[in-house]
């Protein structure tokens, strides 16, 4: 089923041709709406019913070494949970989460006809209703907070890059582990230690309600609205990686470390393993800042990835 839920429903519609503007000019590939949003709509399906297979992995390396007899039942449940969601075509979770969507879009790509946001949109519109997803997106966050019956619109972070493909990585995510994220604006002088330390003292706090064990996202440097992005960028990397920088690597083990040491265990149970791991990413900052995000994430981390 999860090699296969990408078969678009309309080939006659997927198709992509070069566009030539001026003689000598680079010449574009044109991407139909039609397209972008037909896998939107597959992602949304496969990310929300197929765990990845990193994730699976970490599972069953996190019930190798835990020894808490309840952390063992929690982690069984999941590898169970995780094989039934598949075999039956049914969510990981009830929570089928807010759409967040990452693009890579190539800058020799030409997009036509609807918006990239009318596009992505669509495609979560009928991967939700016609796959019987829970909708879970209010209009309005303050008074009316009234269902869009359709959990649109999706959130979409876009970044132009080389090339003549888009990338598309949906990431559907719930607040129960969205409600335990936070940003810090640390000085300077709080170093590594108060990284650490803020770090520590998110999960401590509201991590047991996040479904643990987790994946905890960590964004350091930019400003007040990009670290948090690079935060929640960080937990696509696949569990077990490391960063290429030393001296981050070094870090995401220590945090681990710290983490697992807190003892809240699978299911907040208590145990070995609170976190399957801890993705930290960097950016450059101002002289006199050191933002540093936490976005937490559950043991589902259900995200998917295609190209056009």
């Amino acid at each position: 089923f999860c090699e296969n839920i990408f078969t678009p429903k309309h080939p006659e519609r997927m198709h992509s041709f070069r566009v030539f503007c001026k003689k000598g000019e680079t010449p574009l590939k044109e991407i139909n709406s039609v397209e972008v949003a037909n896998l939107i709509e597959s992602l949304c399906i496969k990310a929300n019913i197929c765990a990845p297979e990193d994730v699976m992995e970490g599972i069953i390396l996190a019930k190798a070494h835990e020894d808490s007899y309840y952390g063992q039942a929690v982690l069984e449940d999941l590898l169970e949970n995780i094989e039934l969601a598949r075999k039956e075509r049914m969510p990981l979770c009830q929570d089928c989460g807010m759409v967040v969507v990452f693009v890579d879009w190539g800058q020799e790509v030409l997009l036509v006809g609807s918006t990239l946001q009318e596009s992505i949109d669509e495609g979560v519109r009928k991967a939700y209703l016609e796959n019987y997803l829970r909708r879970s997106v209010v209009n309005d966050p303050l008074y009316e907070r009234k269902n869009t019956g359709d959990n649109t619109p999706a959130i979409v972070h876009c970044r132009l890059v080389g090339g003549n493909e888009a990338k598309f990585t949906v990431v559907p995510k719930g607040m129960g582990s969205e409600n335990a994220s936070a940003l810090a604006m640390l000085s300077p002088a709080d170093g590594q230690e108060g990284v650490i330390n803020f770090v520590k003292s998110t999960v401590a706090q509201k991590g047991q309600n996040a479904c643990p064990p987790l994946i905890v996202g960590v964004g350091i440097g930019g400003n007040f609205e990009s670290a948090p992005i690079l935060a929640k960028r960080s937990l696509l990397r696949p569990v077990g990686s490391r960063n290429t920088d030393d001296r981050y690597s070094q870090l995401e083990e220590k945090l681990l470390e710290e983490i697992n040491g807190l003892g809240l265990g699978p299911g907040g149970y208590g145990g070995r393993v609170t976190a399957l791991d801890v993705h930290v990413e960097f950016m450059p900052t101002h002289i006199a800042g050191l933002p540093v995000a936490v976005n937490v994430c559950c043991n589902a981390l259900r995200h998917a990835s295609g190209h056009l």
